[in-house]
């Protein structure tokens, strides 16, 4: 059985150590590979490096887009400055959120994995970081949504 907690957590491990050895592109792939590599003792399934793949991909294929929301919901707290953890955990959480079907990965379940790997893998306040930041952009969506369906 495929556990996209698992998936996820795979995706931060490859996230923080692409971001933190300099985002290069063609580094990607390695990095995935090495943590996918360590994840055989966990067992990991098919199913599961699959997601942890497609999330991976995702994130860095939008990370201009995702790192603009992030810039623009979180002013305060330059991109450069946040924990290298928190920010790739905001990028995975906004991928989800905002690329992925709502009807696969609901967005209170997007948010929420979110905040559990902000406890799990950041500092004291990751958590309510991770929260604030993904809530806000959750509801300027469904602002943004509304209005849409409200104009046609």
């Amino acid at each position: 059985m495929a556990s996209r907690h698992q998936a996820r957590s795979l995706a931060i491990q490859t996230l923080y150590q692409w971001d933190f050895y300099g985002s290069e592109p063609e580094r990607q792939d390695y990095y995935l590979e090495q943590v996918l590599k360590g994840a055989e003792d966990m067992k990991v399934d098919k199913e599961t490096e699959d997601f942890c793949r497609q999330l991976v991909l995702g994130i860095s294929t939008n990370m201009v887009e995702i790192d603009d929301i992030i810039k623009r919901s979180a002013p305060k707290w330059p991109l450069e400055k946040m924990t290298l953890v928190d920010r790739n955990i905001l990028r995975l959480g906004l991928y989800e959120l905002l690329y992925l079907n709502p009807k696969e990965v609901p967005p209170k379940v997007a948010i929420n994995e979110a905040i559990e790997l902000g406890k799990d893998f950041g500092g004291l306040a990751s958590g309510h970081f991770i929260n604030g930041i993904l809530g806000a952009v959750f509801e300027e969506t469904k602002k943004i949504q509304s209005n849409e369906s409200e104009g046609n």
